[in-house]
């Protein structure tokens, strides 16, 4: 399988928007807010539809191919409470990428503010199904994520990118 069965080849929105989320009653935990957990369900599945909707890398080309992407490191920042049934949406944008591997940055924001109520930087590399080894994108798939790239480089820096975990003494 050499071509793409979803996605697009760009021009990509700068940042890409993920909409149509809200807070599920099962993810709400004793603080009376969005469980921590959670958060990374729903960046998960925000990120599933990026793969979709624009890149082609989700599920279909998954089960075409018997390779797609998994996440190998993940940083979330937290700054914002998300309340019961209080709806979001992500912007997406891809920092990097090469033959196998994307690294991205992503909001969460409030629908009703428009207030980052949590961020994500992760990289993902691309896993042979059969062998749990990496494996290169396919060229059309590597031409998508370096599009992206480019599309999405003019992008100010957001300060999460990069951050050290740590506690700061001064």
């Amino acid at each position: 399988m050499t071509r793409p069965l979803s996605g697009h080849d760009g021009p990509y929105d700068a940042p890409v928007e993920i909409q149509g989320f809200s807070v599920l009653p099962e993810w709400i935990d004793y603080n009376g807010h969005m469980n921590v957990g959670f958060y990374g369900v729903a960046f998960d599945m925000a990120l599933e539809k990026l793969m979709i909707d624009h890149l082609g890398l989700g599920e279909v080309q998954v089960k075409a191919l018997g390779q797609g992407p998994y996440v190998l490191q993940s940083h979330m920042n937290f700054l914002r409470e998300v309340q019961p049934d209080e709806s979001f949406y992500f912007r997406f944008r891809m920092l990097d990428s090469d033959q196998k591997r994307g690294h991205y940055f992503a909001q969460m924001l409030s629908e009703k503010d428009n207030a980052i109520c949590a961020t994500q930087e992760a990289l993902f590399m691309n896993v042979s199904h059969t062998t749990g080894r990496s494996e290169p994108y396919p060229d059309w798939a590597v031409a998508r994520l370096a599009r992206m790239v480019g599309d999405h480089a003019g992008l100010e820096a957001a300060p999460q990118v990069g951050q050290a975990i740590g506690i700061r003494r001064t």
